[in-house]
């Protein structure tokens, strides 16, 4: 087939190009525009025409046995492809790429001059065969010398700028020869085109380290492992690369300097010293022992030194402190109770098991202080999840230096967890719901871990395709609140998570100012709490909830336009009538929303406006309303984030 084209306005018009005089470039330009895979057109420039020569019978014959070539090559099924490549070759001995693809055939078995034979006819046919001068440097960098490979690299170089692959391997070739600072300006450059190559990456965490700077080595070698495809070869070297980098930082006891000046500041915040001791006897890696709790005139940080990252742990259990007292000084903190009727409620579940072991002749004590460890692990591990995901996300922002003992730290617990949580023992001795429950905390921590490292240990709990799903969706709730965590938030999300965990019966949350104050004794609260275990008697939590969950994911969103128009008929409605009435539909809708109100209901009803049903959006958007016009002054304390929607709707109106 041949394609004519007259060099005339209307071919600028018909095709991206600029009106020059290069004819070269132009003929250039258009053998690529033509080129289908590895075939190339015959482009010639005379008398102001274009002339393009394209083989079609040649393209149809030979695609079809190119695709094949191409297939079993990624699958290395060299044998099967080498018959076929041949016979293109033979019948077409000018194709350029047909001579690179069997170079890079013979390269990988290991066959180096055949393979550079292979690619010197390549280039003889397209010396601007880009993947040809590529894999001559590799060959040369890997198998013979420096030198030559750069002289390759370069050519690269030359046809792409911007290949950035290209000048990562000539980096490599400078860091192989201890060329440590032009090496470091050729992976630069590499990461300026494509910051996410993770070879550049690499390669800057091993100057980082030969150099000294081991927290740039660190987070270099995170890059490397978030941009690299899981469990590939560089994914591994730089999780070695970790391992190795570590003992380094760890030497330099910058760990304990961090954490000695974390204490001062909370010792000074909070108005009492904070005692740090090593503890063998204790059950968990960390504890904090608050002053008030043990009625002592300090706090206490135990920990057990055999964990590989204790610095870490330390600095975790201080920043428990730390949300105690922010939560202090903005009055929202909360102690978390759990009475004998509690874990009477809990028992009962464990009937089962409780059964079993005793079957097996298992002593009565021993089944007691089974079934109570079962107990206050499932507490613990209720109270601690979000609040330990709130102090991550806070050490790993504010503590940049602490990351490499935070990541050593996280990942021998995790590691931990993964050989409870498949122990396949105690599956048959726990409870089913139970062990799943337990099984979600765990891969709450997994799923942070691989935000803030990128190492994905998910799959390694073997966990129910429910579980994972309940996991992810409480971990998007706790980003909800990540970026902009109010004081005393975390207590909120426990009280989420234990209502769709099904534990909301093992425990109650108190306020502490209220307690400590003494308006209310611990005996006084704990007397109520054992009357009425089970909230049967509170009112439903679960449209609050709904509400919360719907203020915080909306407070940053553009305009809901449902809600314009839904205050748009409140105006109207409004418009005529006494502020005094006004106030009453106010007062009426807000004391029905004690409970909150849920977005996605479609019957809600008022007394004061008969005959009328709202959806959720509905009397959100009327009850905002309703409070701006009769109550200004108590518009912030119902929290719902609709300005915008209501400047607008007003505009709309006087419009």
């Amino acid at each position: 087939m041949q394609i004519i084209h007259k060099i005339d306005d209307f071919l600028f018009t018909l095709f991206p190009l600029s009106d020059s005089n290069d004819l070269t470039a132009l003929k250039e330009w258009f053998e690529d525009y033509y080129t289908k895979g590895p075939f190339k057109p015959k482009v010639t420039i005379s008398d102001g025409i274009i002339t393009i020569d394209v083989d079609t019978s040649m393209i149809l014959s030979q695609e079809k046995d190119y695709q094949k070539v191409v297939n079993l090559c990624n699958k290395q099924k060299y044998t099967e492809a080498k018959p076929i490549l041949l016979k293109l070759i033979e019948a077409n001995p000018s194709n350029s790429e047909y001579h690179r693809i069997m170079g890079q055939m013979l390269s990988d078995e290991g066959k180096q001059d055949e393979a550079i034979d292979c690619l010197v006819e390549s280039l003889k046919w397209d010396p601007k065969n880009a993947s040809a001068l590529l894999m001559m440097g590799n060959i040369f960098a890997k198998e013979k010398d420096a030198l030559t490979a750069v002289k390759y690299y370069n050519q690269a170089l030359l046809i792409n700028p911007d290949d950035y692959i290209a000048i990562n391997n000539i980096g490599t070739n400078l860091l192989n020869e201890n060329n440590f600072s032009d090496a470091k300006d050729y992976f630069e450059k590499s990461l300026l085109i494509n910051s996410e190559y993770p070879n550049s990456q690499f390669a800057l965490s091993l100057i980082a380290q030969k150099e000294g700077d081991l927290f740039a080595a660190f987070d270099y070698t995170i890059k490397t492992i978030k941009l690299s495809e899981d469990k590939d070869v560089l994914f591994h070297q730089a999780l070695r690369q970790l391992f190795e980098i570590f003992p380094q930082i760890n030497k330099s006891g910058v760990g304990e300097k961090i954490y000695s000046e974390f204490r001062h500041k909370l010792e000074f915040r909070g108005n009492l010293d904070i005692k740090i001791i090593e503890d063998p006897d204790i059950s968990t890696p960390a504890k904090m022992e608050l002053a008030e709790n043990f009625k002592r005139t300090h706090h206490t940080v135990k920990f057990r030194k055999e964990y590989l990252g204790v610095e870490h742990l330390i600095m975790h259990e201080l920043a428990h402190l730390h949300f105690i007292l922010e939560a202090r000084e903005a009055e929202t903190n909360k102690l978390f109770v759990s009475t004998a009727s509690h874990k009477s409620a809990f028992l009962q579940r464990m009937q089962p098991v409780v059964k079993e072991l005793r079957r097996a002749d298992v002593p009565e004590g021993n089944i007691t202080k089974y079934c109570d460890s079962i107990f206050d692990g499932l507490n613990l591990q209720l109270y601690n999840a979000p609040i330990d995901l709130f102090i991550e996300v806070f050490l790993n922002k504010e503590y940049p230096q602490l990351r490499p003992y935070q990541y050593v730290s996280l990942y021998g617990l995790l590691n931990a967890a993964i050989k409870s949580a498949t122990d396949k023992r105690a599956k048959q001795l726990v409870p089913k719901d139970v062990y799943s429950t337990s099984k979600i905390f765990n891969l709450l921590n997994a799923l942070q871990f691989k935000d803030l490292f990128g190492v994905d240990l998910i799959s390694d709990f073997e966990a129910a395709s429910f579980e994972i799903k309940t996991a992810r969706s409480l971990y998007e709730e706790f980003l909800q609140y990540q970026d902009d965590k109010e004081p005393g938030e975390e207590y909120d999300l426990i009280q989420h998570w234990s209502e769709d965990l099904k534990l909301v019966k093992n425990f109650e949350l108190i306020d502490e100012k209220k307690y400590r104050s003494g308006k209310d004794s611990l005996t006084d609260i704990l007397s109520a709490i054992e009357k009425d275990p089970f909230g049967q008697f509170e009112e439903n939590t679960e449209e609050e909830r709904e509400m919360s969950k719907f203020q915080k994911a909306h407070e940053k969103n553009d305009i809901n336009m449902a809600v314009v128009m839904f205050m748009v008929d409140a105006l109207k409605f409004f418009k005529e009538m006494p502020l005094a009435q006004v106030k009453k539909i106010a007062i009426e809708i807000a004391m029905q929303g004690t409970q909150g109100y849920s977005p996605s209901r479609e019957d809600y009803k008022l007394h004061s406006i008969p005959g009328k049903k709202f959806s959720g959006y509905h009397i959100l958007a009327w009850y905002y309303v309703s409070f701006k016009l009769a109550i200004p002054e108590q518009l912030a304390a119902i929290a719902l984030p609709f300005e915008k929607e209501f400047a607008l709707a007003n505009s709309m109106l006087k419009a």
